[in-house]
């Protein structure tokens, strides 16, 4: 793909979403599922994008066309710091409004103009000419909601303004590639049978989460994908790290670890989720975008032998009922749903027709 700054001038396309193999295409839902909403600022782009894939089920409703995705990217003051964003309106959050007046903060980090091995220089550094919406060398530049839009040499957020220029926390301009595995499990009784809630009549799903030491917000575990490295590899390392602290096992742990791992992490999964997240650490210009699988351990038995234990980036780790009540860091809730709903799992406490305790 050609190093392509797109202009002002914009043409209206229709945009596709691939799930379960199946075109599905929007003529009348202004804005999707907030998950969907990078797609309403890529009405400029001309690349057909494939976001979701479901296996086997395909699952997708719209949600209010007035809704702001741009929720916790308005997050102030930002992370770890004292600086205050700059207001953005929910009308002004879209790049396509015009906005005179608008003067975001430029905030960049400590850490990262520090220049560690996983963060890109200033822009006006020298020899520094990052090819942005391209695989440049090893990193990642490409977007997974297709192309987005270079002005003045940085590269802009697709899902709209945050009331913040630079980096923040993070250390690439423009997306920043991040991978959650979602491991689940059924809720069972001492006798190995699956619990249902009282209420809804529903199976009880359960998935791993961590508690994050750097906001205190349950999570899935997960984090940034390193330069060259295969998103499987990004997921099977990243829960190791997180969930199961292999970083402070012996060689001898480690190597049994591996062997349930490569059980859980080779067996049929689906992928959830690619694309935006709305989460606290973004910016004008530089965002996180994931990809979010589901690796489900029906009988249970691999994950009975392999011990959770925080680690890394984690605080804490355990089991975690999945409901409506979850409140989770950045987009991670809408993920869990969509599991629950694949799964046909509880979710919320509408009784099921027909169900009595």
């Amino acid at each position: 793909m050609a190093r392509w700054c797109l202009a002002r001038t914009v043409t209206v396309v229709s945009l596709t979403v691939t799930l379960s193999a199946v075109g599905v295409r929007y003529p009348s839902c202004r804005l999707p599922h907030p998950l969907l909403h990078p797609f309403r600022e890529l009405a400029y782009s001309s690349v057909p994008v494939h976001w979701f894939h479901f296996y086997p089920v395909s699952m997708l409703s719209c949600y209010n066309p007035n809704e702001n995705v741009q929720n916790k990217a308005h997050t102030s003051p930002y992370p770890g710091s004292k600086v205050e964003r700059s207001k953005v309106p929910t009308d002004k959050v879209g790049w396509l409004v015009e906005w005179e007046d608008y003067k975001p903060v430029e905030y960049t980090a400590a850490s990262v103009l520090a220049g560690p091995t996983w963060a890109d220089p200033q822009i006006s550094a020298k020899n520094f000419s990052p090819k942005f919406n391209e695989k440049d060398g090893q990193v990642e530049r490409r977007s997974l909601s297709g192309l987005y839009e270079v002005e003045n040499g940085r590269p802009r957020n697709p899902s709209g303004r945050t009331g913040l220029v630079g980096r923040g926390l993070l250390g690439r301009w423009g997306p920043n590639h991040a991978a959650d595995p979602i491991i689940t499990r059924w809720k069972r009784d001492s006798s190995g049978n699956k619990i249902a809630h009282p209420i809804s009549g529903k199976n009880i799903l359960q998935f791993v989460a961590i508690k994050r030491k750097d906001c205190g917000e349950w999570a899935i575990p997960g984090g940034m994908v390193d330069p060259g490295e295969k998103i499987s590899a990004t997921l099977k390392r990243e829960f190791s790290e997180e969930a199961l602290n292999c970083l402070q096992k012996s060689r001898a742990e480690k190597e049994e670890m591996e062997k349930q791992m490569n059980t859980l992490f080779n067996q049929e999964h689906f992928v959830v989720y690619k694309g935006y997240v709305d989460d606290p650490r973004n910016t004008d210009n530089a965002w996180i975008e994931t990809e979010a699988v589901n690796y489900h351990d029906e009988p249970g038995e691999t994950m009975d032998n392999l011990l959770l234990e925080a680690g890394d980036d984690a605080g804490k780790v355990k089991w975690v009922d999945i409901s409506e009540k979850l409140k989770l860091y950045a987009n991670h809730g809408d993920f869990i749903k969509l599991v629950a709903e694949k799964w046909g799992a509880h979710w919320n406490e509408d009784p099921v027709p027909g169900y009595h305790k």
